[in-house]
C-alpha cells in the first residue's frame, strides 16, 4: 500500500507570492518565477540516476581500470610472440698461445685469431605458430574477464542501490507512524481529564513510541551503511536522492536458460580452452627441435690472411620419452583439467538459476498477495479497532497490535520487493554481451 506525505514543497513555493492581494510589479513577477526556478533546480538537480550511476561506478572502479590494464597488456604482448629471439653477439679470441716463443701474442701465431660472431636461434615453424595462438587465446581471455568484471560491477551497484532504496523507504514508513503515535499521545492526556481514556493507555502509547525510536535508530544505521556501500562504487553522489530503480529483468527466465552458455563466468573457458590447446601445440613441438645460424670473422695478423665462418645447429630431441612427452602428457591433462571445471560450471550455474526461478516465483506471488489482500486486511483489522476504541468496546491496546500488524505488513512488502529487485539484478548480471 502506497503511503502519501503533504505537498509541502508546493506550498513552500507558493508562499513568497501568494502573500500579495493588490496587482504585482514586474520586479516581485521576477522575484516570484526566481524563486521557482530554485525550488524546482533544488529538488530535481542533484538526483542521481541509475544509469548515471552505473557510468560513473564504472568510471571509478579501480577493479574494471586494473581488468582493462590487463587486457590492454595482453594486447601489447600479442605483438610479440611470433617474433624472433634476440640475436646474440660474441666477441673473442682463438688458438692464443700460452706457452713458447709467442705465448700472449696475437698477431705472431697463424692460429690466432681475434673473432666477432652473431648468432640467431630460430624456433621451429609449429613452435611459433603455438605462441601466436597462446596470446591470442590469453587477449581473449583478458577481454571475457572485462565483461565479466563489468558485470559484476553492475551486479554489485545494484544491490547496493536497492539498499540504500529499501532503507530510505522503511525510514519512510517509520516516521508515519512516529507522527501518528505523537499525535495520539497529544490527544490522551485531553481525553484522560475528560474521564474518556485511561492513564495507562497513556503508558502505552510511549511504550510504543520508545519501541518505534529503537526500531527507527537500527533502520537508520542500516540506510547508513547502505549509503557507504553505495558510495564505494559512486563517491560522493551516493549520499545525493535516488530517482529511479535498477531496469527489470532483462529476458524472461525460460530464455535466460536457453542461453546459459553466454553466461559470463562461461565464456571465460573458452578462451581458457584455447590456451590450454595452445600450451599443448607447444610442447608438441619441442620434439621437433630448433635450429640457430652463426656467421663469424676471424683476424688474425697481417701476415695472415682474415677468415670468415658459417655454421648452423640443430636440437637433437633424442631423449623424448625423458624430456618432450612428460610435457606434453602435463599438458593433455591440463586442458582436460579445464573442460572438466568448464562443465562443473555449467552445472553448477544452471543449478543456480533453477533456484533462483523458483526462489523469483515465490517472492512474485508473495508480494502480489500482500498487495493485493495481505495489507488491505492488516489495515481494515486496524481501523475496525480504532473504531472498536473509540466507542468504548475494546482498550488501546488493540489499537496499538492492530497498527503493529500493519506496520509489519508494509515492511515485510518493502523486504519482499527488496529481495526481487535484487534478484533480478543478480539475474541480469549473468548474460555477458
Amino acid at each position: 500500500m502506497p503511503i502519501t506525505y503533504p505537498g509541502a514543497p508546493a506550498a513552500h513555493l507558493r508562499a513568497p507570492c501568494a502573500a500579495a492581494r493588490r496587482p504585482i510589479s514586474t520586479p516581485a513577477l521576477m522575484a516570484c518565477a526566481l524563486v521557482l526556478i530554485a525550488g524546482l533546480s533544488s529538488g530535481t538537480a542533484r538526483a542521481l540516476g541509475y544509469a548515471e550511476a552505473l557510468r560513473l561506478a564504472e568510471q571509478q572502479s579501480p577493479g574494471l581500470a586494473a581488468q582493462g590494464l590487463q587486457l590492454a597488456a595482453a594486447g601489447a604482448a600479442h605483438g610479440a610472440a611470433a617474433a624472433l629471439p634476440d640475436p646474440k653477439l660474441s666477441v673473442g679470441v682463438e688458438n692464443l698461445p700460452v706457452s713458447g716463443m709467442d705465448r700472449w701474442s696475437l698477431t705472431r701465431d697463424f692460429m690466432t685469431m681475434q673473432r666477432l660472431a652473431l648468432m640467431q636461434d630460430i624456433p621451429n615453424q609449429a613452435k611459433r605458430e603455438a605462441r601466436v595462438q597462446l596470446a591470442q587465446a590469453r587477449a581473449d581471455r583478458e577481454r571475457a574477464l572485462v565483461a565479466l568484471q563489468r558485470l559484476q560491477l553492475s551486479q554489485a551497484l545494484g544491490l547496493a542501490w536497492i539498499a540504500v532504496q529499501s532503507s530510505d523507504r522503511r525510514l519512510q514508513l517509520l516516521d508515519e507512524l512516529l507522527a501518528q503515535n505523537q499525535q495520539l499521545q497529544d490527544s490522551l492526556p485531553a481525553r484522560i481529564a475528560g474521564g474518556s481514556a485511561q492513564a495507562t493507555e497513556l503508558l502505552a502509547a510511549r511504550q510504543e513510541d520508545l519501541g518505534l525510536k529503537d526500531r527507527r535508530d537500527e533502520l537508520q544505521r542500516d540506510a547508513s551503511k547502505a549509503r557507504a556501500a553505495l558510495r564505494r562504487w559512486v563517491g560522493l553522489r551516493a549520499d545525493e536522492p535516488l530517482d529511479d530503480a535498477p531496469p527489470p529483468l532483462a529476458m524472461p527466465m525460460a530464455q535466460l536458460r536457453a542461453e546459459l552458455q553466454r553466461h559470463a563466468e562461461l565464456a571465460v573457458y573458452p578462451a581458457m580452452r584455447g590456451m590450454a590447446a595452445a600450451e599443448l601445440r607447444e610442447a608438441q613441438a619441442e620434439s621437433r627441435g630448433d635450429w640457430s645460424w652463426e656467421l663469424a670473422y676471424s683476424r688474425r695478423g697481417r701476415q695472415w690472411g682474415d677468415m670468415l665462418s658459417f655454421q648452423l645447429s640443430f636440437d637433437l630431441p633424442l631423449q623424448k620419452g625423458m624430456r618432450q612427452e612428460p610435457l606434453i602428457r602435463a599438458k593433455q591433462l591440463e586442458s582436460q583439467r579445464v573442460e572438466a571445471e568448464q562443465e562443473d560450471a555449467a552445472r553448477r550455474h544452471l543449478l543456480e538459476l533453477d533456484e533462483n526461478t523458483a526462489e523469483l516465483q515465490t517472492l512474485e506471488r508473495q508480494i502480489e498477495r500482500l498487495q493485493s489482500s495481505g495489507i488491505g486486511l492488516a489495515a481494515d483489522r486496524a481501523a475496525l479497532a480504532l473504531a472498536s476504541y473509540q466507542s468504548g468496546k475494546s482498550d488501546l491496546g488493540a489499537v496499538l497490535a492492530a497498527r503493529a500488524q500493519v506496520l509489519e505488513a508494509r515492511l515485510r512488502l518493502i523486504e519482499l520487493q527488496s529481495q526481487r529487485d535484487s534478484l533480478r539484478v543478480r539475474l541480469n548480471s549473468l548474460i555477458a554481451e
